[in-house]
């Protein structure tokens, strides 16, 4: 139990779950901080790390199988123990999640779109490839025209050559806009992309986790198991948050809108507890070598620079 009652309610929030998304969270433990220290980890640091969130080890153990069926997680017998290490596959499904997560400025908007248009597919592969396009970005203009303001084209190519479906699939690249967003342009993009319920959501995130951000700007000396805690928790509940944005482009966006706060909430948060968490994961973890190695320059440049 920890004395930051702001971070006991958070765990407390997370356990009451039905069903506990322990595979979920060890997502966030391996994309958040053990990718960046190698990537492997012996299963009992796991169990270590994770039992104060409440989950057992049966639990742990459970969901480890099922990422590793699931071809997230690889692993390597060493005497008794066993490491866990992400597979090319699910290494590659961590960089597509993450890097929205500590991205610090979007690229700006010159008023061009990329449409999608899935005409020429067959009906039963319409709905898996709108989904997948949505996850990118793209809002529906109708069932089989999306539209996105700002893109990865590799991405995209990359994810319908994934789902067979490239030959099938037209792609437009409209011209840039003197005029980026007009009243019927904004009217559009709050019927395409949920604009409202997003917003719930970023409001939601940040009651939860401005009381932390209080609490823990008041401690004389940060503790680092809190620190971690509070770490995994914090960019758990943003990555699910960032999976329903579709990152738009400002002059799409309400002027008050909420997840410009909770971003900044996000990043002031991680930058205040990351050394200590860092502490606590070198004496936590264990991989088949001994200690951890350390993390590359590539770590610190999350959220715009780490302090």
């Amino acid at each position: 139990m920890s004395s930051l009652t702001p971070l006991n309610q958070l765990i407390t929030r997370f356990q009451e779950q039905t069903p506990i998304r322990a595979s979920s969270l060890i997502i966030t433990l391996y994309g958040d901080a053990i990718e960046p220290h190698g990537g492997t980890v012996w299963l009992g640091s796991l169990i270590q790390l994770l039992e104060p969130m409440g989950i057992n080890e049966r639990l742990i153990r459970t969901s480890i199988f099922r990422l590793t069926k699931e071809n997230w997680l690889t692993a390597e017998k060493v005497g008794r123990r066993s490491y866990y290490s992400l597979t090319g596959t699910g290494r590659r499904r961590f960089d597509k999640a993450f890097k929205r997560v500590y991205s610090s400025t979007l690229p700006a908007w010159d008023g061009s779109w990329t449409l999608a248009m899935l005409t020429q597919l067959p009906v039963d592969k319409r709905k898996p490839v709108r989904e997948e396009l949505e996850w990118q970005g793209f809002g529906a203009i109708s069932p089989v025209v999306l539209a996105c303001p700002r893109c990865d084209r590799s991405d995209v190519n990359a994810t319908l050559i994934d789902l067979g479906v490239q030959e099938d699939t037209l792609l437009f690249e409209t011209t840039a806009q003197d005029v980026l967003a007009s009243k019927a342009l904004r009217m559009q993009v709050r019927e395409s992309w949920n604009i409202e319920e997003l917003a719930a959501h970023y409001s939601e995130f940040i009651q939860l986790f401005r009381p932390l951000w209080q609490a823990l700007r008041e401690q004389d000396n940060l503790v680092p198991q809190d620190c971690f805690l509070a770490r995994i928790l914090l960019i758990h509940e943003y990555r699910k948050l960032l999976l329903r944005d579709p990152q738009l482009p400002d002059e799409l966006l309400p002027g008050d809108w909420e997840g410009r706060a909770a971003r900044q909430l996000c990043r002031n948060i991680y930058r205040l507890i990351v050394a200590k968490a860092e502490q606590w994961l070198a004496d936590a973890m264990e991989t088949a070598d001994g200690p951890l190695p350390d993390v590359g320059e590539n770590f610190y440049r999350r959220f715009g620079g780490l302090k």
